[in-house]
C-alpha cells in the first residue's frame, strides 16, 4: 500500500469492512476460517495465547503469511514493555504484515516504537488508565493509523471488579449490561481522539455473545459516533455487526443525492426541504464510505458455530467450527 499513516515508509491501513474478528495466533488451522467468516481477523499474540506458547505461534505467523491477504489482517503485538513485543514485531514486519494492533498503548512514543519495529500501520489499543488520559497523544503519533479501546483490562487496572452494570443493580436503576461512566468516558475519549487526528476508531468487543441485542445496540451507537468498524469475539456476531454499520437504501439514495447537488452548489443550499451545509455533506461522504465497506465486505459471514472464546477482554479466539 503506498498511502501513509504518518511516519515515512509506514503504509497506512484502514479497516475493509465492519467485522473485525480476533483469532489466537496459536490456532493456524483457524486462520482462513476466520477470514472467510469476517471483514479482518486480528491475528493475536497477546491475551489469546499463553506465554509459553507465543514463541511457536509467531512461527506459524510466519508460515502463514503467503497465504494471507495482508489487507485483511492485523497482528495484535504484545505491549511495548514486555518481554514479547520486541520478537512480535519482528514476525509482523517478516511477514509483510499491513497493519499491527498495539496492546496496552499508553504513549506517543509507543506508537512510533511499534510502527518503526513492525514496518505497518499501528492500530493504537487505549485499554489502560494512563492510555485514556494520553489518548490525544497517541492519536497525533506518526504511525498511528486508528484506535480501539478496551473496556475489561481498563476497570481492572483501576481495582474494578466490572465494567457493566450487573443484573442485581437493576433495583437501583441502571441499566443491566450498559457500561459504567469509565468505560463511557474511555470509549468517547477514544472516539474523539481518532476524529481529531483523522485516524479510524474500533469499537470494543461485546463479550456476551449470546446478548445480540446488545451488540446491536451498541454498534448502531458505534456507527451514529462514526466508528469505522467493531472488533468481535466470535463468528457469529459477524453479520449482526455488518447489518448495522450497512446504510439503509434510503440513506444511501439520499446521501448520493446531497454530494451529487454538491458539486454543482456552491455553499449552503437547499435539496428537497433541508438546508445542507458542510456537516450534512461530510455525513453523506461518511455514509458512502459505510456503503463500499458494506458492499465489499469480504467472507461469508458469521454461520459457522464456535465455542471457546479464550482470553479476557478485548482478546477472545473464535473456536472449533462445527
Amino acid at each position: 500500500m503506498s498511502a501513509e499513516a504518518g511516519m515515512p515508509g509506514t503504509p497506512a491501513w484502514r479497516p475493509p469492512g465492519p467485522a473485525l474478528l480476533f483469532c489466537p495466533a496459536d490456532r493456524p488451522e483457524r486462520y482462513s476460517k476466520a477470514l472467510d467468516r469476517s471483514d479482518a481477523v486480528i491475528l493475536d499474540l497477546e491475551d489469546a495465547v499463553a506465554p509459553e506458547n507465543r514463541e511457536s505461534a509467531r512461527a506459524s505467523l510466519r508460515s502463514a503469511a503467503a497465504g494471507l491477504d495482508s489487507d485483511r489482517y492485523l497482528v495484535r503485538l504484545n505491549a511495548v514493555d514486555t518481554p514479547d513485543f520486541v520478537a512480535d514485531a519482528a514476525a509482523a514486519r517478516e511477514m509483510g504484515a499491513s497493519a499491527v494492533m498495539l496492546a496496552k498503548t499508553e504513549s506517543g512514543d509507543d506508537v512510533r516504537r511499534a510502527a518503526a519495529e513492525s514496518g505497518a500501520a499501528v492500530l493504537a489499543l487505549v485499554e489502560t488508565p494512563l492510555g485514556v488520559v494520553r489518548a490525544a497523544e497517541i492519536a497525533a503519533a506518526p504511525g498511528c493509523a486508528g484506535m480501539m479501546w478496551g473496556a475489561e483490562d481498563l476497570v481492572a487496572a483501576m481495582g474494578g471488579a466490572t465494567s457493566r452494570f450487573q443484573p442485581e443493580e437493576a433495583e437501583l436503576g441502571r441499566r443491566v449490561d450498559g457500561y459504567r461512566d469509565v468505560p463511557r468516558h474511555a470509549r468517547s475519549a477514544v472516539a474523539l481522539a481518532a476524529a481529531a487526528f483523522d485516524r479510524f476508531a474500533v469499537d470494543s468487543v461485546h463479550l456476551d455473545i449470546g446478548d445480540v441485542s446488545g451488540l446491536r445496540a451498541e454498534a448502531v451507537d458505534a456507527v451514529a459516533l462514526g466508528y469505522a468498524a467493531t472488533a468481535c469475539i466470535h463468528p457469529s456476531q459477524v453479520e449482526v455487526i455488518r447489518a448495522a454499520y450497512a446504510p439503509p437504501a434510503a440513506e444511501i439514495a439520499w446521501a448520493e443525492k446531497v454530494l451529487a447537488s454538491a458539486e454543482s452548489e456552491g455553499g449552503v443550499f437547499r435539496l428537497d426541504g433541508r438546508m445542507v451545509d458542510g456537516p450534512v455533506i461530510a455525513q453523506a461522504r461518511a455514509t458512502m464510505r459505510r456503503a463500499g465497506a458494506s458492499s465489499g465486505a469480504g467472507g461469508n459471514g458469521g454461520n459457522g458455530g464456535t465455542h471457546d472464546t479464550g482470553g479476557t477482554g478485548a482478546a477472545a479466539a473464535p473456536g472449533e467450527t462445527n
